[in-house]
């Protein structure tokens, strides 16, 4: 018989990486549960909306069991430790996570930014027709190779050139920056391959990318101290707004978030538009007839194949009874967004890809006060990455199904999407 703590461990393994679902399902059976020691899994849609606007679930990770006490024999417990100690937005509770979140969206979005998302479109469209065009160019030079890979060649690079110029960092070093993202990416591991020695060496080759990846991201920011830019980490601790400058530290460790969470999570809603288009190729043809379901299409994309799973920061700070179960103060609480989006007592048949579902009132884009803040941008991103897909490449089809997936539980997406086609259109 299934355990709760058996279906846990199946839902956090590699090998399931590219269908955790079925055991979040077998979870969802008690839709808040015990799955190993003061760590909770809440998979119900209803529980989980009450959890995300409950001030007594915290999410600063010092509060957390994985980050405060790292011995608790968890897998992953000591690489969240070593991520999470510097406070982020993502990882702090108000005051501070509301200060911090003023702070960045003041130069972000309205009332006091209304321009710098709309403004941004031109250049994701360029983007998007770029490197589409030069598919296409590839594709004349080497005859009857019409395959390419949607991760590497065509969702990476427009979120990454837009998050660069957001934040005033150099593209050119972005070689850099994608190797040490890569490695914390795969070293933040809470499946049962953390306790292995493969997973132990991604751990420790993740921690010292992380440390790398942060000290290149103060040096910029200190570089801004002196030479101020047009970017928002320059902007940010050089502001004359009611709550003042953030201070470099405190700038520096979510410049690591807004670098990472800006792009990633697009990157793997791009990839997973193509795929669940794919995988529907009826609504391949919907969508070109009328391209204004683009933007609900995408909606579905994301409760289907949620591009965060969840974040493993938050904790109780007080006994929360909820859906039948009291969550002990200090234990570990995993908000499943991938898995509350296909509760069946909120969205029928919810595992059917269908692009015309109403009322989806889904968690891919969190809730709560931690409601991703890149929201809006990443939609435009999206939006516009799948219409020039849909416009330009013709037949498109799988080359593998399912496709490999990365490491990384929280922020899940393939790691490669390979994608033939009859030809790219101009």
């Amino acid at each position: 018989m299934t355990t709760a703590e058996t279906a846990w461990a199946e839902a956090m393994k590699f090998e399931n990486r590219h269908d955790p679902y079925e055991f979040f399902d077998e979870l969802r059976q008690t839709p808040v549960v015990q799955v190993a020691d003061r760590t909770y899994v809440v998979t119900g849609y209803r529980e989980l909306m009450t959890l995300a606007h409950d001030p007594r679930v915290s999410s600063d990770i010092s509060r957390s069991p994985l980050g405060a006490a790292p011995a608790t024999g968890q897998p992953g417990a000591q690489d969240i430790e070593a991520y999470g100690r510097a406070k982020t937005i993502i990882m702090s509770d108000p005051p501070d996570h509301d200060r911090a979140r003023r702070q960045v969206m003041r130069h972000f979005a309205p009332p006091h930014a209304p321009d710098v998302i709309p403004n941004m479109e031109p250049n994701i469209q360029r983007l998007c027709n770029d490197l589409l065009d030069g598919i296409k160019a590839r594709t004349i030079k080497a005859v009857g190779a019409n395959v390419f890979d949607v991760v590497d060649d065509y969702a990476y690079p427009v979120p990454v050139a837009v998050i660069c110029q957001l934040l005033g960092i150099p593209l050119e070093d972005e070689p850099m920056f994608h190797a040490w993202i890569f490695d914390f990416m795969a070293g933040l591991d809470l499946g049962p391959e953390a306790t292995t020695e493969e997973g132990q060496a991604r751990a420790a080759k993740g921690k010292q990318s992380t440390a790398e990846l942060s000290q290149y991201l103060a040096d910029l920011i200190q570089g801004y101290l002196t030479a101020p830019g047009e970017g928002l980490l320059s902007k940010l601790v050089n502001d004359d707004g009611p709550d003042g400058p953030m201070a470099p530290a405190e700038a520096a460790s979510n410049a690591v978030l807004l670098l990472i969470a800006g792009h990633d999570s697009t990157v793997n809603t791009i990839a997973h538009c193509v795929l669940m288009l794919l995988r529907n190729p009826e609504s391949i043809d919907l969508l070109r007839n009328r391209p204004e379901l683009i933007p609900r299409a995408i909606e579905e994309v994301q409760r289907l194949q949620s591009a965060v799973q969840f974040f493993p920061s938050r904790s109780a700070t007080a006994d929360i009874e909820v859906g039948g179960t009291v969550i002990p103060a200090g234990s570990v609480v995993h908000l499943m967004y991938g898995a509350a989006n296909r509760d069946p007592e909120m969205f029928p048949d919810p595992a059917r890809f269908d692009p015309l579902r109403r009322n989806n009132q889904h968690f891919g884009w969190g809730s709560g006060i931690h409601t991703c803040m890149g929201g809006p941008l990443a939609r435009l991103e999206v939006n516009l990455a799948v219409e020039n897909f849909l416009r330009r490449v013709e037949n498109p089809r799988l080359v593998v199904d399912p496709p490999p997936y990365r490491q990384s539980q929280v922020f899940r997406g393939p790691r490669h999407l390979e994608v033939a086609f009859d030809r790219i259109q101009d």
